[in-house]
């Protein structure tokens, strides 16, 4: 039984893997290009352009109208409670990073996914691989107090609703008569409407720059549609709290992307936080 169990758990990661390391990547490539419009647009039009981006995108590809009719009432509660958490996070997350380092307000994010990682804890084995998670994020992100309280506000309430994000995306990747990319597409859907009252006015340098809109989409594409879309395939595969402890490579991935891409070569320290975060997530064992 005890080798069937590992089997198994190894045949659920082999598949899900992939759709971490997509998530990975692009959850760090998204914000890289949105920091450099903040020259040219506002925080909360960038916002507002990712999520409308993401949104007509989705809208193209999955139609998600015809799914809508079709839910139950409290299918639909859970995708429009969703689509607020979207809205709502991802404009605090663009009004956090306008203020705090990315690598503060990153590993702020992970502060309450580590929560829903050990209230699902029921081996000693999992205890030490979220203790493992813990202590490489704590190194990796050097993360550093500041003086800026609308900047700590922002960042704190984008960490909570990213961990709300886990909880209602887990649920939606799993609600009965919904396809696993038409829930998410239907709560895009949601955000852009509940943003455009934020955000509309200050994304209008965007609609006068064809070249700017264009970077706006690629932020879109990079930060709403190719790791949520990844999220949502890795959600449908393990459950929430392998997936929290999953999430602590997004700093070791953000390491390895400075050092490829921008020539950031990480310190000894940073190496050895890399090492410990893929200890502890090879340690880690899908509850049974």
């Amino acid at each position: 039984m005890v080798v069937w169990r590992c089997a198994s758990y190894g045949v659920v990661m082999r598949r899900s893997a992939p759709y971490f390391v997509v998530s990975a990547v692009f959850h760090y490539l998204g914000p890289a290009f949105a920091v450099l419009l903040f020259s040219r647009i506002e925080p909360l039009g960038v916002a507002w352009l990712r999520i409308a981006a993401a949104g007509a995108i989705f809208s193209v590809w999955r139609r998600p109208w015809r799914a809508w009719r079709l839910l139950s009432w409290s299918t639909r509660r859970l995708v429009i409670g969703w689509g607020v958490v979207l809205a709502v996070m991802n404009c605090c997350f663009y009004l956090a990073i306008d203020r705090i380092p990315l690598g503060t307000v990153a590993a702020a994010e992970f502060a309450p996914v580590i929560v829903l990682a050990a209230i699902a804890v029921h081996s000693l084995r999992n205890l030490l691989a979220l203790v493992f998670a813990v202590v490489g994020v704590y190194v990796l992100t050097d993360i550093r107090l500041s003086h800026d309280w609308i900047g700590l506000v922002f960042t704190a309430l984008n960490a909570v609703l990213f961990a709300a994000y886990v909880v209602l995306g887990h649920r939606v990747s799993r609600a009965d008569g919904l396809r696993r990319i038409d829930g998410l597409a239907l709560a895009m859907g949601v955000a852009t409407v509940l943003a455009l009252p934020v955000g509309l006015d200050a994304a209008v340098p965007a609609f006068k720059d064809p070249g700017l809109l264009a970077a706006a989409v690629g932020v879109g594409v990079c930060s709403s549609v190719i790791p949520y879309v990844a999220d949502q395939l890795a959600m449908a595969r393990v459950r929430r709290s392998t997936f929290a402890v999953m999430l602590a490579l997004l700093p070791a991935t953000a390491t390895v992307i400075g050092a490829v891409v921008l020539r950031q070569f990480p310190q000894p320290a940073e190496l050895a936080a890399v090492a410990i975060i893929v200890v502890a997530v090879g340690l880690h064992r899908e509850p049974t």
